[in-house]
């Protein structure tokens, strides 16, 4: 089977393809809009996203975690190894519902930390082989389908299932630490009213969407593998 057959002008892959895609696209398109609207709406409180999550950190007793600033667009992180809370430029510094929001989400990993939280810790763990898996699921399907050998394409399948496990445990990461986030930023008094608290869920939500995007589109080309896996060992049999 040419792999280009099979692929590129195979309606049945663009079947599969599509609605993974355009759910992507939406889902950036999404929370590019919704960041951008909010990031240029002050916060009452005028804290900047760094005050924010230091307050949080501190208000759990994580007085030694620092708050960092980092380059890019939206590369807010926790770092579960370095036990620290990364913001981009905008939200770091930044005094924004947009920038206290994600600085809060952050924020609520250390708190996910903290706790145990099993999700968090499997995610965690998955990291290292999500990797190695990312970086040859889709060769190794390619190459298999091109070569009709059955064993690379299994392999490319498990990998694949790796990568769909991860998204599928990134999720409730993901939703916990923006619920840790909104309860904290309320309790707090970091966001005072109830027009701030909508803002902040519009952009934690708007972020959600992306994980939520990705997990389905790993599903799809999953599906659309294991289907021309199938019809293969069919023909073959």
């Amino acid at each position: 089977m040419n792999v280009f057959g099979f692929m590129m002008f195979d309606p049945i892959w663009l079947l599969f393809m599509i609605p993974g895609m355009a759910l992507g696209m939406y889902a950036q398109f999404k929370l590019k809009g919704t960041y951008g609207r909010y990031i240029n709406v002050p916060v009452s409180t005028g804290i900047s996203g760094a005050e924010a999550a230091r307050q949080i950190l501190d208000s759990a007793g994580l007085h030694a975690m620092p708050v960092e600033s980092t380059p890019g667009h939206l590369t807010d992180h926790y770092d579960p190894m370095r036990k620290a809370v990364f913001l981009s430029e905008d939200n770091y510094y930044g005094r924004s519902i947009a920038a206290v929001g994600v600085a809060a989400h952050e924020a609520g990993h250390a708190l996910q930390h903290r706790a145990a939280y099993f999700p968090m810790h499997l995610r965690t763990t998955l990291v290292p082989i999500t990797n190695i898996a990312t970086k040859g699921a889709y060769g190794l399907a390619i190459i298999g389908f091109a070569l009709d050998a059955a064993g690379l394409i299994f392999v490319g399948l498990i990998a694949y299932g790796i990568i769909a496990l991860f998204h599928l445990v990134t999720l409730p990461v993901e939703f916990d630490a923006s619920k840790r986030a909104k309860e904290q930023l309320k309790k707090i008094g970091l966001v005072r009213d109830a027009e701030e608290a909508r803002g902040v869920s519009k952009v934690l939500n708007a972020a959600a969407m992306t994980y939520v995007a990705a997990l389905i589109t790993t599903l799809f080309q999953l599906l659309y593998f294991v289907l021309r896996f199938t019809q293969m060992q069919k023909r073959e049999s």
